[in-house]
């Protein structure tokens, strides 16, 4: 114990924080070797590492939120597919009706004859315009189009004035739905131009008479 010059007692070894070494230390104007290093190094690593989770959560949820949208868009999108699908039928028959009847007809026709035609066609038109506005379009490829396999459904090959690999024919429209095929236009692919040099022998289509 020792007094102070305004008369108060203090503990001179209590006052004293250091150790002999760290004094020892400072004197030399060394670095007092408190560990503190280490724990910014470990502060460092957990403030990393608390941030690459924070990002990874982050991006687990933003791909959730898109999966959800993607989701919703798609049932609003195709959820008259099936309905579309029964649908088909109906406007195939409304084709095949107009289709049936030539202009020649038609200009012969009588006066209730020509609207009925009229009326058929005009159905169908209403019904393609009603099925559109729901995403559900016509696809009609015209000879010479390049034959997509995800659009087009191959029932022949036949020779044709196209290019072997185009189409040559049309059999059916197709239909697609938003972005997904609904029914694939069917159609015949084109083998290219016939031989005109047949084997002698030979029969329409490429097959030779065996026989001798």
């Amino acid at each position: 114990m020792t007094d102070t010059t305004d008369g108060t007692p203090q503990d001179i070894e209590n006052e004293d924080f250091m150790t002999d070494d760290a004094t020892e230390a400072n004197e030399a104007g060394e670095d007092i070797p408190t560990g503190r290093d280490d724990i910014i190094f470990k502060l460092n690593a957990e403030l990393e590492a608390t941030r690459d989770r924070m990002l990874r959560s982050v991006a687990e949820a933003d791909n959730i939120r898109k999966r959800a949208e993607k989701e919703v868009r798609d049932a609003r999108e195709y959820s008259v597919s099936k309905f579309a699908e029964d649908m088909l039928d109906v406007s195939d028959s409304l084709s095949r009706a107009v289709a049936a009847v030539d202009d020649e007809t038609i200009a012969n026709a009588s006066e209730s004859m020509k609207n009925l035609i009229e009326g058929v066609a005009m159905t169908e038109r209403a019904m393609l315009t009603k099925m559109e506005r729901h995403g559900v379009r016509k696809v009609e490829p015209e000879p010479g189009d390049v034959f997509d396999p995800h659009m087009h459904q191959a029932v022949a090959q036949i020779p044709s004035d196209q290019p072997a690999g185009k189409i040559a024919a049309v059999m059916q429209t197709g239909f697609v739905i938003g972005g997904r095929t609904l029914r694939a236009a069917m159609v015949a692919v084109s083998a290219g131009q016939p031989a005109t040099d047949a084997p002698q022998g030979s029969e329409p289509g490429g097959h030779i008479d065996m026989k001798a």
